[in-house]
């Protein structure tokens, strides 16, 4: 073990494990991540081509045209404003537990570990979600290419063949996983303009600015207008969920403190202005809207490109979005496992003794990497039976991890004059952006617990159309709190003792 002493001679900035250290950590992760492969791990899990294409049909349904395009616009305005403050506290705690450690530092145990069970729901959550939009779009290309019939049994079996192969990518180190991404980042930004270049260019036929902009529909089956709304503003949230991810690579970061920060923000920024372009292009292209609703092949992006563009066009664009939303499972992958990593780490998992182990070749936390793709499948089993369990999954990601978003934020507002900011900060607009960020938290935490369609029949809910969310957010609560019942006292993450801009710290081997 070994013992952090403070020394009192040592410049304000320091190095990257030093300051590690002095959080109260031992280095044990390799860092051979950049600022781009920092902010390139973000983007990708974000991922435009992942989150737009794999909702387009919900938002379709859920508001139509003018609700995708003008929710876009607001969910992106106040995400990066939840950004913001959550790169502001990121600057100060740069650790692979991001959220729940700052929450600890800032809160207490309690509050780090709630906030810990929430995002580690999201992050499993984002998994599932990713990779079986993946499996989705997956077997529509294979729809086209060989008439398979797409049913929830062959997109599963394809979805855990994706899931085996994220596990496999990331078992081999953070460089591989760092490169992946680097490469996701140009093939994403050229993926979205190839796509929206085919479909302006191509057909002779497209959408009016009024359609695009004005259009409402409403496949719901509830009556109110505003309700269906705000439910259709979940394609433009989900899509926009992950960027913690920087912030859980940060131990193999260099220049952890800002370029984690930075990460986040540029991770939004660039998210913001793809996706815009992309649904606009998507929007614009549509032929015919009853048959894109209703395609065989279970994806209507798919549709699009089949009207637009022909098949040879379909196929090709299509391996163009898979491409990228293996690009974003594998990049969501890397960043749940380090939160599986972290959280053990500091005793909060059942068999937390199996979950922290680092391969010493690697560098990478390899049973944590098993355990999240694990736990992503069992989320998924639900897609078997239940049409509306996909939107269900997404729903999972939003209420676990954007709850866990706000948490250490709200805490830095409650804890303000002891909050002591890192290199990247707001400065005195902390506490104001702060604030709106968690308002805009608790208002779609609320939002995406409630139904989304209403069965054809009447009545609130039926077993087809039950949102599962809220039960899967209760479930996660509930074995927190029974786990900190039972481990609660063994559950401690390092506190800080000595003041930041004096000390550091040094190795004894005992």
């Amino acid at each position: 073990m070994s013992r952090l002493s403070p020394n009192r001679h040592a410049t304000p900035r320091k190095s990257d494990d030093t300051y590690l250290r002095e959080l109260g950590y031992e280095p044990v992760l390799t860092r051979r991540m950049g600022p781009f492969g920092n902010f390139a791990i973000s983007f990708s899990v974000i991922s435009v081509l992942s989150g737009c294409m794999t909702l387009y049909g919900f938002g379709l349904n859920t508001g139509g045209p003018s609700v995708m395009l003008w929710g876009w616009i607001v969910v992106g305005a106040m995400v990066m404003l939840l950004g913001a403050a959550l790169a502001e506290v990121t600057s100060a705690y740069p650790t692979s537990g991001a959220l729940y450690y700052q929450a600890e530092q800032l809160g207490g145990r309690k509050w780090g570990w709630y906030t810990g069970w929430l995002n580690l729901l999201g992050l499993l959550g984002a998994i599932a979600g990713i990779d079986y939009g993946a499996a989705l779009f997956t077997g529509a290309l294979f729809n086209l290419q060989w008439g398979f019939e797409p049913t929830p049994g062959r997109v599963m079996v394809i979805f855990l063949c994706i899931l085996v192969l994220h596990a496999t990518l990331n078992l081999f180190g953070v460089r591989l996983v760092s490169i992946l991404n680097s490469i996701s980042v140009w093939w994403h930004l050229g993926g979205v303009a190839v796509i929206v270049g085919a479909l302006a260019i191509v057909p002779s036929h497209h959408q009016s600015a009024d359609f695009v902009f004005g259009e409402f529909v409403n496949n719901t089956g509830w009556s109110s207008p505003l309700y269906v709304a705000v439910l259709g503003l979940l394609l433009a949230q989900y899509t926009f969920s992950g960027y913690d991810a920087s912030a859980h690579l940060s131990e193999e970061t260099t220049d952890a403190q800002v370029s984690a920060s930075r990460g986040i923000i540029h991770a939004i920024g660039w998210s913001w202005l793809a996706g815009f372009v992309l649904l606009a292009g998507l929007t614009f292209a549509i032929q015919d809207y009853a048959g894109t609703v209703g395609t065989a092949t279970g994806v209507p992006p798919a549709q699009i490109f089949l009207d637009a563009l022909g098949v040879a066009g379909a196929k090709a664009l299509l391996l163009v979005v898979i491409i990228a939303q293996l690009c974003c499972g594998n990049a969501e992958t890397a960043a749940a496992s380090r939160m599986v990593f972290a959280f053990s780490r500091d005793g909060a998992l059942p068999g937390s003794h199996l979950w922290r182990q680092v391969d010493g070749r690697t560098g990478t936390p390899r049973m944590a990497v098993l355990l999240a793709v694990a736990c992503a499948a069992v989320l998924t089993l639900p897609s078997l039976y239940s049409p509306v369990a996909y939107a269900a999954i997404t729903s999972i990601n939003v209420v676990g991890i954007t709850p866990a978003y706000a948490i250490p934020i709200y805490l830095r507002i409650k804890n303000r004059h002891r909050f002591q900011p890192g290199p990247w900060n707001l400065g005195t607009w902390g506490v104001t952006v702060g604030t709106i960020a968690v308002i805009w938290v608790v208002f779609v935490t609320v939002l995406f617990c409630l139904p989304q369609t209403r069965p054809a029949g009447g009545g609130l809910v039926s077993v087809e159309t039950f949102n599962y969310a809220p039960i899967a957010l209760l479930a996660v609560l509930a074995l927190a709190w029974g786990w900190w019942r039972k481990q609660g006292s063994s559950y401690e993450v390092p506190a800080q003792h000595f003041d930041r801009s004096a000390a550091t710290y040094e190795d004894e081997v005992i």
